[in-house]
């Protein structure tokens, strides 16, 4: 590591802490050369998610559109905004253990809507709506009647 101060590459670690359950060593350091202490920060570098549009389009995966998305289905629910964060970074850490660089909308929708069902049935119906783009009134009854199976019929549609 080169010293900020004189630029000599000779240096001792005095001090080293993970940070952000252990995605980051931070080491403090002493020049061996004009005795400066400075911090370095060590993190792995990760290969970036690409997701692959309905058109075929690639962009980079990107954590705030979970979030917008969970938002929205969340409206007047009882959930705060950190939870939805957490989710979304829940969802971010499964998609990159998974393995491939690519992910489709798709496969991104379906595991949002897997953890959406166990947590807020409301929050999962909005969601769905959008996500499957709903055309009509009996693709809606439909997907709640999958849900209040365990009720008197569900909902009907005359």
């Amino acid at each position: 590591m080169k010293c900020p101060k004189c630029t000599c590459i000779d240096d001792r670690v005095l001090e080293s802490r993970t940070l952000q359950q252990g995605q980051i060593t931070r080491r403090r350091r002493e020049c061996l050369e004009c005795k400066f202490r400075f911090t370095s920060y060590e993190r792995v570098e990760e290969i970036p998610l690409t997701v692959v549009k309905k058109d075929g389009g690639r962009v980079p995966f990107n954590r705030d559109k979970i979030i917008t998305g969970l938002i929205r289905a969340f409206v007047k629910r009882p959930v705060e905004l950190n939870g939805l964060e957490k989710l979304a970074m829940e969802i971010e850490r499964e998609l990159k253990a998974i393995g491939p660089v690519e992910i489709s909308t798709d496969d991104i929708g379906k595991m949002i809507m897997k953890k959406l069902l166990k947590i807020d049935q409301v929050a999962y119906i909005r969601f769905a709506s959008v996500y499957r783009k709903f055309e009509d009134v009996k693709e809606f009854i439909k997907e709640v009647n999958k849900l209040s199976t365990s009720t008197k019929g569900g909902l009907k549609h005359e």
